[in-house]
C-alpha cells in the first residue's frame, strides 16, 4: 500500500540545516542539494520535523474550511484537546456552541465516544481475549510505528477503532435517524493531530473511514473566537463527563481502564524506548500500553494552539466545571457501531532492497561492507541521519561514499600525498622548466 501522508515539505523554506533527520524517529528525512527530502515509504506523519524545523520549511496538510461546502449537512467532531485552546473559557456548551456556529449542523464530542471505546475495551479485557501487553490503538502514529518497526508487536495492537473514527459513525447515525440521507452528512475532525489526516485516507484496521475531513484547530481558532463574543445563552451540547475528556491528557485511556499493571507513555523517543524494551522482553508485568507520539498526549499536537503543559491545567480546570453544567442525552444504538477492526493490521516492509532475494541478499552484504568503512558517529553531515542509513542509501544509488566528510577529507589527503609522491617523480627537465 502506498500511504498518504500529512506532512509536507515547503521546498523554499528549507535550509538544509539536517535538524529534521537527527529528530526523525523512523529516519525518513535526507538532505540532498541542500534540501531536506522526505521518503513516504518510512513517515509515520508524528510531526516531529514540523516542531523542530527552525525555518518552518514542515507544514501539515488538513482540509480547509471550504471543504464544508461539498456536504448539505456538517458536523463537527471536536477534539478533547479543543477545550483547553481558549483562554479564560470554561463552560464547555459555550465552547461547543461556538463551534457549531462555525458552519455545523451539528456537533457530536470524540469525548463522547472516547467514553464507549474505554467502556468496550474494558468488556474485551474481561474476555481475556486480547494478547497482553495490550497496546492501544488511539495514536495512528504510534500503530504506523509498530506496523513499520516492530512488525513482532501488531497483534498486540487492540483492534478497536480509534474514538474519532466511533464519533463519525456516531453522529451520522444520529443524523440518519432525523431522516437525513447518510450521503449528504459529513463529518469533520477538529484535530490538533496531523497524523489523523493521513488516518482517514489509510483507513488503519477498516476499510474505508466515515470522517470526511480533518480541520486544524489553528485554523478555526480565530472563527470560534469570534462566534464566542456573539454568545449570550449557550446551546446545551455537552454530552461527555471528564473520563471522556481526560483522553486528551497523557495516561486518560490507561485511567479508564483501570488496570493496575497498566502504563502510559508520552513522546515519540519515549514509546520507542518502551517498544524496544518489550520487544526484548523486559515489560513481563506489563497488561496495557497507551502510547502518544506527542507529549502531554493530544494537547501537545502540532496543530494545537497552547503549549501542551499549559493547555493541561486549562483541561483540569474545565473537567472541575463540568458536574455543574447542563447536557444533552442522546440515545446512542451501540449495537449499530461496529468497533472492532474489520480488517487485520499488517508489517509494513521499510526497506525493500530488491524483489530479487538473491540481489537484496548481496546488497545487504555490500551495505555491511560500506557501514564498516564509515566512522561510525552519526554526525548527520552527509544528509543521512546514520552511517548506516548512509550505507543503505549509497547501496540504493540515492547517495555517494563522498557524502561522507570524514571519507572525503581522507580521499583528498590520500590524493594530495599521492600528487606529491607524483611530483617527485616527474622527469629532471620539467622539473628544471618549473623552477625557471
Amino acid at each position: 500500500m502506498k500511504a498518504k501522508h500529512s506532512v509536507e515539505l515547503i521546498h523554499d523554506k528549507c535550509i538544509g540545516c539536517t535538524e529534521c533527520i537527527k529528530r526523525c524517529p523512523t529516519e525518513a528525512i535526507r538532505v540532498r542539494n541542500g534540501k531536506a527530502i522526505i521518503i513516504d515509504s518510512k513517515c509515520i506523519d508524528c510531526g516531529m520535523c514540523i516542531k523542530v524545523c527552525r525555518s518552518h520549511a514542515k507544514k501539515a496538510t488538513t482540509q480547509s474550511m471550504d471543504r464544508l461546502q461539498d456536504f448539505k449537512y456538517k458536523v463537527a467532531l471536536p477534539a478533547p484537546s479543543l477545550y483547553a485552546q481558549f483562554k479564560n473559557q470554561e463552560n464547555a456548551n459555550v465552547i461547543l456552541t461556538a463551534l457549531k456556529m462555525s458552519g455545523f449542523d451539528e456537533v457530536f464530542e470524540v469525548s463522547r465516544t472516547a467514553e464507549m471505546v474505554t467502556d468496550y475495551t474494558k468488556k474485551l479485557i474481561e474476555e481475556g481475549k486480547l494478547k497482553k501487553p495490550i497496546i492501544s490503538s488511539a495514536c495512528p502514529v504510534i500503530v504506523r510505528l509498530i506496523c513499520m518497526r516492530f512488525p513482532s508487536m501488531v497483534e498486540n495492537i487492540l483492534p478497536v477503532i480509534p474514538p474519532v473514527e466511533v464519533a463519525a459513525i456516531a453522529a451520522k447515525n444520529h443524523m440518519e435517524d432525523q431522516g437525513i440521507p447518510r450521503q449528504e452528512i459529513g463529518a469533520f475532525f477538529i484535530s490538533p493531530c496531523a497524523a489523523k489526516n493521513s488516518y482517514t485516507t489509510n483507513a488503519l484496521g477498516i476499510e474505508a473511514s466515515q470522517i470526511d475531513g480533518v480541520i486544524s484547530m489553528q485554523d478555526i481558532y480565530i472563527v470560534m473566537l469570534n462566534n464566542m463574543r456573539h454568545i449570550k445563552e449557550p446551546e446545551i451540547l455537552l454530552q461527555c463527563s471528564d473520563k471522556g475528556i481526560d483522553w486528551a491528557i497523557s495516561g486518560g485511556e490507561r485511567r479508564g481502564v483501570e488496570l493496575e499493571s497498566a502504563i502510559y507513555v508520552d513522546g515519540i523517543d519515549n514509546v520507542i524506548k518502551v517498544l524496544e524494551e518489550l520487544e526484548n522482553g523486559q515489560l513481563q508485568d506489563v497488561d496495557f500500553i497507551e502510547g502518544l507520539a506527542c507529549s502531554v498526549g493530544c494537547l501537545g499536537g502540532p496543530l494545537a494552539l497552547v503549549n501542551g503543559f499549559v493547555a493541561k491545567n486549562r483541561l483540569r480546570i474545565i473537567e472541575r466545571k463540568l458536574d455543574s453544567l447542563p447536557r444533552r442525552v442522546l440515545d446512542i444504538d451501540e449495537s449499530r457501531i461496529p468497533m472492532d477492526f474489520t480488517k487485520p493490521l499488517e508489517p509494513t516492509g521499510v526497506l525493500k532492497l530488491d524483489g530479487d532475494m538473491a540481489v537484496a541478499l548481496e546488497k545487504m552484504e555490500r551495505i555491511e561492507d560500506i557501514y564498516s568503512g564509515l566512522p561510525g558517529i552519526d554526525c548527520g553531515a552527509c544528509g543521512s541521519p546514520t552511517c548506516r542509513a548512509l550505507a543503505e542509501d549509497i547501496v540504493q544509488d540515492n547517495a555517494n561514499q563522498e557524502d561522507c566528510v570524514f571519507t572525503l577529507r581522507s580521499k583528498v589527503k590520500e590524493l594530495a600525498g599521492y600528487m606529491m609522491d607524483l611530483a617527485a617523480k616527474l622527469p629532471q627537465t620539467i622539473s628544471d622548466d618549473k623552477k625557471e
